[in-house]
Formats: structure tokens, sequence, C-alpha cells
């Protein structure tokens, strides 16, 4: 475990390299360090893993260096592996490094090849810090990274304004989130003397009173900062405007790093929100409105990816859900299969755009099954475990986890959420596979070819499976256990899997064949109004344009004329009048001297008389 250093020491050294080579070298040999390095980081992993498990899943703690020393204020820079930082590193290069050998095929022919992967890789790196850091600080660090990679391959495009638009909108909406985490760091440092995790954990039970407030403002400081890195309520609009990036840049964004921080972050200060269970359950409450939200929203998008955006957010919805509901387990075992099926979804619907010749529009492509087949079944495969098909996926082990550790701990409300999303998960995912597979074939497309295209899409394809829920987080010791009753447990896997069942056939009805049912309510008054206010997400990019956009443009242009400075300059403007003024009298005429004299001695002759 000692060369756990490694595991963002060759990603870094894959950014160093290609950040240098400033695009001279070739693809093949760009591609050869860009995946190589995330291999070689995966490769220690493993590594790192197997002696994990050979230890007994002992801690571990690596100490490199001192990074920051003003005493008592000391930040080591020290990585900490244990159950849930060993799930997460496993996720993060292990998905990574298939995405990263799927972008060598995607990107060949296009401009900054090399500059990609220089930017993934430093993303890669800066999420490891991210997952292994042993305190906040260093943790915000690759919070912030992951930050900066993100608007740097967000706008990756950027001859196109459009992309770099919304490049900057997700990195200010995000810097929303980046300061109230901060917020917590002062507050927690202020309060503890520490930002250690452990020592955090343990010390904030005897330090917060019962009188004290400081602790619930911390937590909800926490769940600022992951609500917005993860995309949710109410910092959530960033994330369906992140497509404009390249299509493997959305599978590593939304699949197995970027959006998952937040929920991380949750998980591994679970010791504090456990003191504030008013703060715990406003992260269900939060979680819960999120996935419906973006359910409905989903339901309209015409943009494939979009479509899959608005999954990804109401997935972590269910992440955030779990949490609140204290099924910390089920939380991140929907964190690592969401990472399997929505990197296979993502990278499936980069090969229907290449094949479709760059078109995302899924109502201009139509009868795909038979030109990409194994892309179809990749997206059957990956459909079916987002919406959670019973026994066959790994979504519906992971899914129904969550939503017994609602029923078992009395949040109805939350679970009936839960059915709801699940629901318009089913009908959305199909509605966009038999749209774009199925019907009139209305575009010429051409499957993609060799290993680097195959490999990716066929491993996550079988993790995708029930396979991929064969897989156990090793949280034992790490996040608290729940010892909920199985009553009940069966009943709610036959609910939860017939509501996804049903969503499937409700999608087929109205999407396969003639769609008439469908045109006809899209063409209602009703159907018009919700339509339209669905595919603009329910009007929270009008709403923030209103409050804050046009506000801040308001005030701006109030003070273009800076009124400050003219205060400022007030005594300038005073001193040139009394300088003009001065200069008048002297102006070397004896009359005037003699006048000014005469009336000096005037008013000096009226003062002593009024006086």
């Amino acid at each position: 475990m000692n060369l756990l250093y490694l595991t963002v020491l060759f990603p870094l050294i894959g950014f160093v390299l290609l950040a240098f080579s400033r695009g001279r070298w070739s693809e093949n040999l760009s591609a050869t360090i860009g995946i190589g390095s995330i291999g070689l980081a995966a490769l220690t992993t493993l590594y790192v893993g197997m002696d994990f498990f050979a230890h007994g899943r002992a801690v571990f703690e690596q100490t490199l260096w001192t990074w920051m020393s003003v005493p008592p204020f000391t930040i080591p820079v020290r990585f900490t592996l244990d159950g849930l930082s060993m799930t997460m590193l496993s996720v993060v290069t292990g998905v990574g490094f298939f995405i990263h050998m799927f972008a060598s095929w995607y990107m060949r022919g296009e401009e900054g090849y090399s500059r990609f992967f220089a930017y993934t890789n430093l993303f890669i790196a800066s999420m490891v810090v991210l997952v292994l850091a042993d305190n906040l600080m260093l943790m915000y660090l690759g919070w912030e990274g992951v930050g900066l990679c993100s608007y740097l391959l967000i706008g990756f495009y950027y001859t196109n304004p459009d992309n770099g638009k919304a490049a900057m909108k997700a990195f200010i909406i995000t810097r929303v989130g980046d300061v109230f985490l901060a917020f917590a760091l002062f507050i927690l440092y202020n309060e503890l003397g520490t930002l250690n995790f452990r020592e955090v954990v343990e010390l904030a039970p005897q330090h917060f009173a019962a009188d004290n407030h400081m602790l619930q403002w911390a937590t909800l400081m926490l769940l600022g900062g992951a609500v917005g890195k993860s995309a949710q309520l109410p910092l959530q609009t960033w994330l369906a405007d992140a497509m404009a990036g390249p299509t493997p840049v959305s599978a590593l964004i939304h699949a197995a790093t970027m959006v998952t921080a937040g929920v991380y972050l949750i998980a591994r200060t679970h010791g504090l929100f456990l003191l504030t269970p008013e703060v715990l359950h406003l992260v269900g409450i939060v979680g819960a409105v999120t996935l419906v939200l973006a359910g409905f929203a989903a339901l309209v998008q015409t943009d494939i990816k979009r479509v899959l955006a608005y999954s990804t957010m109401s997935q972590i919805g269910y992440m955030f859900l779990a949490l609140g509901v204290q099924a910390w387990d089920a939380a991140i075992f929907h964190l690592m299969t969401h990472a399997f099926f929505k990197a296979l979804l993502f990278l499936s619907s980069g090969s229907v755009i290449l094949a479709c010749h760059h078109e995302q529009n899924i109502f201009k492509m139509g009868g795909l099954r038979k030109s990409i087949p194994l892309v179809y079944i990749c997206f059957l495969v990956g459909g079916a475990a987002l919406s959670a098909l019973p026994i066959i996926t790994a979504g519906f082990y992971s899914k129904d986890e969550i939503l017994f550790g609602a029923m078992a701990n009395g949040h109805q409300g939350l679970m009936i959420a839960g059915l709801v999303g699940a629901f318009l998960t089913s009908i959305y995912t199909f509605r966009m596979i038999f749209i774009v597979f199925h019907g009139e074939e209305k575009i010429k497309a051409h499957a993609g070819k060799g290993i680097t295209h195959h490999l990716p899409l066929l491993v996550l394809l079988v993790l995708s499976t029930f396979v991929g829920a064969m897989i156990t987080p090793p949280l034992a010791g790490v996040l608290p256990e729940n010892h909920f009753s199985s009553e009940g447990k069966v009943m709610l896997e036959v609910v939860s899997g017939s509501v996804a069942i049903i969503g499937i056939l409700i999608a087929a009805a109205l999407w396969l064949g003639k769609r008439r049912v469908v045109n006809a309510v899209a063409a209602s008054a009703p159907g018009r109004f919700l339509s339209t206010w669905w595919f603009a997400a329910w009007g929270f990019d009008w709403l923030y344009d209103l409050l804050f956009v046009k506000t801040f443009k308001a005030v701006g242009w109030m003070l273009k004329s800076d009124p400050l400075n003219g205060l400022m300059n007030l005594f300038a403007v005073l001193s040139q009048l009394l300088n003009r003024g001065l200069v008048v009298a002297e102006n070397g005429y004896v009359r005037w001297y003699v006048a000014s004299m005469g009336i000096g001695a005037v008013v000096v002759l009226a003062l002593l008389l009024v006086i």
C-alpha cells in the first residue's frame, strides 16, 4: 500500500508530458500517454486494493509532506485508504480508464487531441486527490481541481461561443457551492481547531453542545458545497449545459468523477450530519425533489445527451435521498453501479453521434438497431439498468436498497418520490431508445470499429448487469451499519420492479408505431405548456437570469459612471475652483488691487459695526 501515491503521480506525469508537448506529438503517442497514465493508476489501484484486503481492510495512511505549517495550523499532504476511499478510487481509475480508451477512438482527427488528454489526466489526478485526502483542506484542493478541469473540458470546442458560455456557467455555479464549502471549513476549523476528517468527527460531539448552532451552519454549508458539485436543487442548472463538451467528457463528469463528489463529501462527513438530523433530512428532501423534477424534464428533451444529463441529475438525487434516510451503504452502492451503466450510456451515445455524422437530435434518428447493433445492445442493457429492470440489471439492486432504506427508516414520502422517479426514468429512457433505434431509418449510420471502441462498451455492458451488482463495496466499519428488518422488502422489490416494467410498456405504447397519442397530447394547450416548461427545465435558468444576471447588469449600468469615484473627486474639484478664484485675484492690475483693498476695508468696517 506504500505505492498509493502513484495513483496521483501517474496521471500528473501524463498531464505534464501532454501539456508541454504543445500538440506536436502524433495522436498515437498522445493516446498512449493519456491512456497509459490512467491504466497505470488503475493497475496501482488494483495492487493497493489486493494489499488492502490482504491486511483485513485496515485503514492505511500515507504522509508525503507538510503542505502548510503556520502553527497551530498545519495541513499535511496525507492520503487515507479505507473502504470508502477504496471504492471511490476503484470507480475513478477503473471507469476512467475505459472512458479514456474510448476517447482515443472518439477524438481521432479532432483539433487539440493531446490537449484533451492533458485535461482529462489532470481531471483524474484531481479526483484521486479528492477521494484520498485525509483532511478537508486537501480535499478542497482536489475539489477545485475538478472544477477547473470541468471548465476546460466543457469549453473544449472553444471556437463556438456557446460552448464558452456553458463552460463559464458551470464554473460560476459550481463556484457558488465551493464558497459554501469554504465557509464550512472556516467554521469547523474555528470551532474544532482541525480539518482532519477523523478528528473532526471525534471532537464534534463533545464540542457542540445542545444550544450551539454552529454545527448546523457547518453542515448546511457542507450541503451547499455538495449540491453545487453534484448538480442538485437549486444549483443544478449547469449540468445539462455541460453537454457542450465532447461526449467522453460527459461520461467522465457524469459517471465516474465530478458529480459524485458531493455524495462522497456527505458520506465522508456523515458523523457531523448525524449530529444534525434536520439538515440530514434536508439532504433527503433535496435529493427527492431533484430526482422528480429532473425526471419530468428528461421526458421532453430532444438532444440524446441532454436526456442522459437529466437522468444523471435524477440518479444523483437518489444518492442524496439515500444519504438523507441514513442508507449510507446503499448510496455508495448506487454511486458505483450508476458509474457503470451511465458511462456505458454516454459512451454509446457518443458512438451514435459519430455514426449519425454528429447529429444529436433523437427525432432525426431512427431505425439504428440494424446499422449499429452493438450500440443498440449497449443502450438496451444500460437503459434497463438505469430503469432498474428487475433481477438482471445492476441498477435494480442498488435502487431497491435505497427505496427499502427510506421505507425502513419511516420516510414514506421520500420512498414514494423514489418510486415516482423510477417510473419516470423507465419512460424517458425507453422513449429515447425507441425513437433512436426503432421506427423508420432517417439517417445512414456507420458502425464504430476497433478494440478501443468495442472493449470499453463490452466491459461496461457486463458490469451494468447483475454481475456489477455482485461487487460489494467494503464499507463495513467506515459508514454506520443499518440493521433493518427484512419485512416488506420483497413486496417493495415487486412494486419497484413492476413500476419499471409498466414504465417501459407505456413508453413502448406511446413511441412505437404511429405515436398518435403522443402527438395529440403534445398538440393540446396543456401539452404545449408542460412540454415547454419541462423542456426549459422548469424555468430555473429564466428565474436565475432574472434574479441574478439582469440584476447584476442593472447595478452595473447604474454604476457605469462610478458615483463613488465622483464623490472622491469632489475634493479635487473644490481645490480646482479655489485655485481658479485665486488666479483671478492675482492678475497684475494695480486698479484691481486698489479696488480689492477698498472692498476689503468696507467689509471689515461693516463687520465691526455689526459686531
